[in-house]
């Protein structure tokens, strides 16, 4: 029965549109209308006031319960026609009691509907509104960056109450209310092209402009207010800028600060590098090139030259492994940050106010630095699901494996990302009997299908037995025996192993430095604005610690943002583009991309065009002996801008580098097509993927003309 009654509620909500853009009543609701008949609205207004005002009342209601387009005119005609008192007061209850109808209206059609489908996802969105959702909300009304009436609409679907969201309306819409119906008593005295440029017009309109930015400056300055309220400000600094963690982000955040003469301390309590140096990028990358040469040894007879087998020193592959660690490790040297005028100091990092950083230094001693801002760049480490009885083993995870000097003879991978992938391939191919073990139907569930399908199959060819479709559910270790215990297809499955690398995600580092103490909002990750603002504003974070990339150069790119903003705010500020992020996994076949992929493009009902160019054809992949893979572009239809590209094959990731400049400064696929590539190389499999989507537009209609053309000129 109720939702005969919502059908026909919709059903109703839809005969009033209609009726409305059908007979055009829009038109009654223009400036134009108001400037025609304002004589006669005034003089109705004179003789009977307390129903004009009624009607008003009532009609601007009825205008923004139903969300139709007019009400700022109508708030503009409130001043004209009642004057500021009585326009602003008529208008701020009217648009209030209106506001909260469309909003009980979208809470009773579809917020039911809404929690039920995307409850999980919204879960954070709804502790937030039930926390601060006034908060929210006040910020809103009084910034209007949305549309008033997709603010009812939406906040119907959360959990914010009813009289909760009337009164914060009602109050935080009181200020643009004040604003336009005041620019209506101006633009009511015009009666010539002289009254145009008069003060009063001119200021009214002036405030139209510049309310947004007071507003949101306000609002900036009230949660500063709110949030450093416990805390006194130093009244001389240390510090311009002290960084809390050495690896890419705090590493690239401390030299931009030194670099403009700024006073900056990089604290670190491990090593410098983070990740990417001692335990991530670099390392993986030197055992993956072992990994690979063995490979490439096993197919010697391919290219006509008999090596046999390969004999891997698994341990000097792990010596070879430190050796290029050690090797890059000046580049992110104490020595060398301390030359570019970066004070680094080796210790742990405590926040205890919005302005103080207590170091403590690994012989004991302690020392509080004061600073203007503070960057947080603490990482991310592995993470290791609580799975019962895993805690009876040593689990290897990507931060550990590099300690091994014995290679593991039956080596279970859990996980399918990029590094479970990445590990498995390496120690399968440097001599272990690998089994990977993935919960989702397929490996690298963020690439697209065909994607995931070409590296399994690589695997599978390679030995490595892949389980995807299968849940962890418990390690049981039996006497000498170790087996992981997973789910499939209803069923448990036993699978032995010697060791276990657990590769499921990484989780931000958010304890240990004061975080909580400090009341910084915290999620899954460090919470930041646009600005990669907490809500201290003059506490950032980039990197793994605040997501939404855990990739090196993705936090290298936060890294400029963050000390830029932290040095030169509130004279300027830049919010931080994701918009060509690229990345790669770096697996036989290479697997990069940029942007959109098809998936990604289906999910967000984006419209888009698919051209791809099989690598296998390409003559350089041919006498490499990698003719496999593939590039797949996605592009506007019926244009060439680029939304995203996936290249499948070998040295994907340097060549997605071509897609991501074009990305980056808008080239297009003909200006792509038009510049020369080198032959023989890989390269040019860009220019062909290229040159397939031109074929696909091409025009068919001049074409015909110029063979006529050709015909007429052969006689």
């Amino acid at each position: 029965m109720r939702l005969d009654k919502r059908w026909w509620f919709v059903v109703l909500l839809g005969l009033v549109f209609a009726l409305f853009f059908a007979f055009d009543l829009g038109r009654f609701l223009s400036l134009a209308a108001i400037k025609d008949s304002q004589a006669g609205l005034d003089a109705w207004r004179a003789e009977r006031p307390l129903v004009a005002a009624l009607i008003f009342f009532a009609t601007y209601v009825a205008v923004t319960a139903l969300s139709l387009p007019g009400a700022a005119v109508m708030t503009l005609a409130a001043g004209a026609i009642f004057g500021l008192g009585w326009g602003t007061l008529i208008v701020s209850f009217a648009s209030s009691l209106g506001a909260t109808l469309a909003f009980l209206a979208a809470r009773w059609l579809l917020g039911n509907w809404v929690q039920a489908r995307f409850g999980a996802r919204l879960a954070a969105l709804n502790d937030g509104i039930r926390r601060d959702g006034g908060f929210y909300l006040f910020t809103l009304r009084l910034v209007p960056v949305l549309p008033f009436f997709v603010i009812n609409l939406a906040m119907g679907l959360t959990p914010i109450r009813p009289l909760v969201f009337y009164g914060v309306s009602q109050i935080g819409m009181l200020a643009g209310t004040l604003v336009y119906v005041n620019a209506g008593t101006q633009l009511a005295r015009i009666d010539s092209l002289k009254g145009i440029v008069s003060p009063g017009l001119l200021g009214s309109l002036v405030l139209l402009g510049v309310f947004p930015l007071l507003a949101r400056k306000l609002v900036d300055a009230v949660q500063a207010r709110k949030v450093y309220a416990p805390f006194r400000k130093p009244a001389r600094f240390d510090r311009n800028l002290v960084v809390i963690g050495g690896g890419s982000a705090g590493l690239v955040t401390a030299y931009i600060a030194a670099a403009v003469k700024a006073e900056v301390t990089l604290v670190e309590r491990h090593a410098l590098g983070g990740d990417c140096l001692n335990t991530g990028c670099v390392p993986s990358k030197a055992l993956i090139r072992s990994a690979k040469f063995a490979a490439q040894l096993a197919r010697g007879d391919e290219f006509g030259i008999a090596v046999g087998p390969p004999q891997v020193d698994f341990a000097a592959v792990m010596e070879r492994v430190q050796r290029v660690v050690q090797t890059i490790a000046p580049h992110d040297s104490v020595e060398r940050y301390t030359g570019l005028g970066v004070d680094v100091a080796l210790g742990s990092a405590r926040i205890v106010s919005p302005w103080e950083v207590e170091i403590a230094a690994p012989d004991g001693s302690r020392r509080t630095l004061t600073t203007r801002a503070i960057v947080i760049a603490a990482g991310a480490r592995p993470f290791v699901p609580p799975l019962p009885g895993i805690d009876r083993i040593e689990v290897l995870t990507s931060d550990t494996v590099w300690k091994l000097r014995e290679r593991p003879a039956r080596l279970l991978v859990l996980g399918g990302g990029p590094i479970g992938c990445e590990l498995a391939q390496a120690f399968a191919r440097l001599g272990s009997k690998v089994t990977q073990v993935e919960m989702a139907p397929r490996l690298l569930l963020r690439e697209d299908a065909e994607v995931s399908a070409l590296v399994e199959a690589k695997f599978r060819a390679e030995g490595i037995d892949v389980r995807t479709g299968h849940a962890a559910l418990r390690v049981d270790v039996l006497g000498e025996r170790k087996l992981l215990v997973a789910a499939h297809a209803g069923r448990e499955v036993e699978i032995d192993f010697d060791a276990l690398l657990v590769a499921v995600g990484r989780s931000a580092n958010l304890d240990g430095y004061g975080l909580k103490e400090l009341g910084v909002t915290t999620g899954r990750t460090v919470e930041v604005n646009g600005y990669l603002q907490t809500n201290f504003p003059n506490i950032y974070a980039a990197g793994d610690v605040a997501g939404p990339f855990q990739f090196t150069h993705a936090a290298a790119h936060q890294a400029w943002y963050a000390a830029v903003n932290a040095l030169f705010d509130p004279i300027r500020k830049f919010r931080a583009d994701y918009r060509v992020i690229p990345w790669a996994t770096f697996t036989e076949p290479e697997v990069a991309r940029v942007g959109l992929n098809e998936q990604e493009a289906a999910e967000r009902g984006i419209a888009c065009e698919v051209t791809t160019y099989g690598i296998d054809d390409l003559d350089r992949a041919i006498a490499d002996g990698e003719a496999h893979g593939f590039v797949k572009l996605l592009t506007v239809p019926g244009k060439d801008r680029i939304l995203g590209a996936t290249i499948v094959g070998e040295h994907a990731g340097d060549l997605i580098a071509e897609f991501v400049l074009a990305m980056k400064h808008g080239i297009g696929l003909n200006k792509l097509l038009g510049t020369i590539h080198i032959y023989p190389t890989l390269a040019e499999a860009n220019k062909y993927a290229a040159g397939n989507w031109k074929r696909a537009h091409v025009p068919t209609r001049a074409l015909a003309w110029v063979a006529r053309w050709h015909a007429w000129r052969r006689g």
